[in-house]
C-alpha cells in the first residue's frame, strides 16, 4: 500500500520536510510495511524552495541584496534548465534585518538579482514563487536587478523602495538582460488583487509590512506614477496588467512580471505540484495525507491543502489532514475534499507546547491515522468517531 504525505510547513514551529517525516514516522509506527513517499509542498510563497529542492532540485546559493540594502545570503534551485526562485528569501519580511520593517524602503531587489542568477546558469524557464514579500515597489527593484533604469526628473536614478516611486520621471528599459526574451516566466501566486485601488497592493497588504495610513498612502501615489511611467515606455499595456489579477500580488511585484516579463500566472500550489511530480505518485495510492500550521477559511482559498485535496480527489485518493489547530467544520472539509482532519490540540490543548513538541504530537496522529485508515491490518475498517465526522480525531 502506498500512502503519499504532501504537508505545508507549520508555521513557526517545523518545515514541511519536517512535517511529512515525522507524519510518516506515525504511520510506519503501526504500518511498517507501508510505502509512504513524503512530498513536501508550498503555496509558493516562503517554502517553495525548500519544496523544490525536496523534488531533487539542485539548490544555488546566491549572495544578493536585501529588502533594506545589506548583503544577504540567498539561494534559488535549478533542475536542468528551469529555476525555483523564492521571493521570501531575498525580498521578505522574514529576512528583514532584526525583522524591522520598512515599508517605503524596502525593494524587490534582491528577487530580480536571483532571477539574473538563474539567467547566468543557462535557466530558460523562472519559476517565482512571491509570497512572504516586506516591500511595495510595483517590482520596480526587481526590474532594476535586470537592467532596468529608474531616474527622477533631474537624471538621477531613484533611491529603492516604493516611497520613492512618486519621484519617478522615466523608466529605462533598453538594458532589461536580453536574455529574458528567451526565457519564461511562472508567477506562482493565488493572489489576485488588482495593482492600485482599495483591493491593490498598498491598501490591502501594506500594512502587513509595516505601512502607516500615511504610509499607504504614499506608496499607492508612488504605485500610480509607476504605472504611468512605465506606460511611457509599454503603451497600454502598462495601465491593462494594473488590473490584471495578481498584480498586486507581493507588492505590485506581480505587476512587472505581467506587464514586462510577460510573465504566466498560476496558482502556486499547483504550481509546486507540478515540481515535486505529485501526480505521478497518486495511481495506487490508497490514502494522502495533507495539512498545514491552521486548517481555516483561508485554507479554501488556494492554500497548499486544498489543492492537494483537489489533485488526490480527481485522482479518486482519498485525503486526511493534519494541523496544529482545525478551524472547519465537517462540511466545509468535504468540501475541500478532506475526508478527516487531526489536530494537534486534540492531543495537547496549549497552543505553546504543541508548537514546541510539533514533532512528537505528528508522531502521534500519524499512528492514529494509521489505526482509522485500517494500514497495519488486513481489513481496513471504516472510520469512526471525530474522524468519520470529518472533524479533528
Amino acid at each position: 500500500m502506498r500512502v503519499v504525505v504532501a504537508p505545508d510547513k507549520f508555521k513557526g514551529s517545523l518545515g514541511a520536510a519536517d512535517v511529512a517525516a515525522r507524519v510518516a514516522a506515525g504511520l510506519r509506527s503501526v504500518a511498517p510495511g507501508t510505502d509512504v513517499r513524503q512530498i513536501p509542498v508550498a503555496d509558493g510563497g516562503e517554502g517553495t524552495l525548500a519544496a523544490a529542492e525536496a523534488a531533487g532540485f539542485r539548490r544555488v546559493p546566491v549572495r544578493v541584496t536585501g529588502p533594506t540594502g545589506r548583503p544577504l545570503d540567498s539561494a534559488l534551485a535549478v533542475r536542468d534548465r528551469t529555476a525555483v526562485v523564492e521571493m521570501a528569501a531575498a525580498s521578505g519580511l522574514a529576512v528583514l534585518p532584526g525583522g524591522r520593517r520598512a515599508p517605503l524602503e524596502a525593494s524587490s531587489l534582491g528577487t530580480g538579482e536571483l532571477v539574473r542568477a538563474a539567467l547566468d546558469r543557462g535557466c530558460t524557464e523562472v519559476v517565482l514563487g512571491i509570497g512572504g514579500s516586506a516591500c511595495t515597489d510595483g517590482g520596480a527593484g526587481l526590474l532594476v536587478g535586470l537592467g532596468a533604469r529608474l531616474l527622477d526628473a533631474d537624471g538621477v536614478p531613484l533611491p529603492p523602495g516604493g516611497g520613492a516611486l512618486a519621484r519617478l520621471a522615466r523608466v529605462e528599459l533598453d538594458g532589461l538582460d536580453a536574455r529574458l526574451r528567451g526565457t519564461r516566466v511562472v508567477l506562482a501566486t493565488d493572489v489576485d488583487n488588482p495593482l492600485l485601488g482599495e483591493r491593490g497592493a498598498a491598501a490591502v497588504y501594506g500594512p502587513q509590512k509595516g505601512a502607516t495610513a500615511a504610509d499607504v498612502a504614499v506608496l499607492e501615489a508612488g504605485l500610480r506614477r509607476w504605472v504611468d511611467a512605465l506606460g511611457a515606455v509599454l503603451g497600454p499595456v502598462a495601465a491593462e496588467a494594473a488590473e490584471r489579477p495578481g498584480a498586486g500580488a507581493a507588492g505590485g511585484l506581480g505587476h512587472a512580471c505581467l506587464a514586462v516579463l510577460g510573465a504566466v500566472r498560476r496558482p502556486g500550489i499547483e504550481v509546486v505540484l507540478d515540481l515535486t511530480t505529485f501526480a505521478d505518485l497518486l495511481p495506487g495510492a490508497v490514502l494522502v495525507v495533507t495539512g498545514e500550521g491552521s486548517l481555516d477559511a483561508q485554507t479554501l482559498h488556494g492554500k497548499a491543502p486544498a489543492g492537494v485535496a483537489a489533485a488526490a480527489r480527481a485522482a479518486g485518493v482519498p485525503v486526511v489532514a493534519v494541523a496544529g489547530r482545525c478551524l472547519l467544520d465537517a462540511a466545509a472539509l468535504r468540501a475541500a475534499g478532506i475526508d478527516a482532519a487531526y489536530a494537534l490540540t486534540d492531543l495537547e490543548s496549549d497552543v505553546g507546547r504543541c508548537m514546541q513538541h510539533a514533532g512528537p504530537l505528528l508522531e502521534r496522529l500519524g499512528a492514529r491515522i494509521a489505526r482509522d485508515r485500517g494500514l497495519g491490518a488486513p481489513d481496513r475498517p471504516t472510520l469512526s468517531g471525530a474522524a468519520a465526522r470529518g472533524g479533528p480525531a
